[in-house]
């Protein structure tokens, strides 16, 4: 069984660590997945990738999670789904016209975060409208998050030292 990991009561089954990397985060929605039986089971097992999966409005105002792969359930019979098939995604329809709006704008998109399951069992995704990040802003990204390590890396070194 493949880790997983509890964050604030959801059980966290798969993240998205290139959309952190890649992209500025403006706003975030929590959204249901329309799933079949064995893609929850599958899901159960810790079995799941974000790393290809976007997100895409089609002309009738209804939103995909596309690329996602969410392996076959191995005690699957005949019945089971297809890995990387297009999944709906449970929004309303205000949001998913608001989210519209906003990726007509220049340089907006929609990626998936994670996938998780919320305290009452259901399987959500994390969402985000997000702004793509120049290679300058990665690189900057990238330095402060390595200054902060060794800021951390000091404090513990001195505190360890202070004791003894």
């Amino acid at each position: 069984m493949a880790k997983q990991k509890k964050v604030e009561g959801d059980l966290v089954v798969a993240r998205n660590k290139r959309a952190r990397h890649d992209y500025e985060i403006e706003d975030r929605y929590e959204a249901g997945v329309a799933l079949t039986g064995t893609e929850v089971k599958s899901l159960r097992e810790g079995r799941a990738s974000l790393a290809e999966a976007f997100i895409s409005i089609d002309k009738r105002g209804e939103i995909w999670l596309e690329g996602a792969n969410i392996p076959e359930y191995l005690n699957g019979t005949w019945n089971n789904h297809a890995p990387k098939r297009k999944r709906k995604l449970l929004l309303h329809a205000a949001q998913i016209e608001k989210l519209g709006r906003q990726i007509q704008a220049k340089g907006y998109t929609i990626v998936p975060l994670s996938i998780y399951f919320n305290k009452d069992g259901r399987a959500k995704i994390e969402i985000a409208l997000a702004r793509g990040k120049k290679e300058y802003d990665k690189r900057q990204a990238l330095r402060e998050e390595q200054d902060k390590r060794e800021a951390q890396r000091m404090l513990r070194y001195r505190n360890m030292h202070a004791r003894g």
